[in-house]
């Protein structure tokens, strides 16, 4: 029982740890703390932990990794919207 709460709780922080980034990147309009080596690599273990969950049909592994990835896809696509603004240091 206290294992299932504990991995349920690291799944929980894993898949909302991008929120704050995301807001504020929404917020500012920029990224310039953001480094996109980090996004794609972070990305690409995550997707690949997803993977590992359907090898495994583990739901937890799954959906905790579907939605960290989700929120990454965000913060990239953000990455790219703002990506200009960060240079200039101006928001649209």
């Amino acid at each position: 029982m206290i294992w299932t709460l504990i991995g349920a709780l690291a799944a929980t922080l894993t898949m909302f740890s991008f929120i704050p980034q995301i807001a504020r990147s929404l917020r500012t309009r920029s990224v310039k703390d953001v480094s996109p080596v980090t996004l794609f690599q972070l990305s690409s273990g995550v997707f690949l932990w997803m993977v590992y969950g359907i090898a495994r049909r583990d739901p937890i592994i799954i959906g905790a990794n579907l939605i960290t990835f989700i929120t990454l896809a965000i913060l990239i696509f953000l990455y790219f919207k703002y990506k200009n603004n960060s240079v200039t240091g101006l928001a649209r």
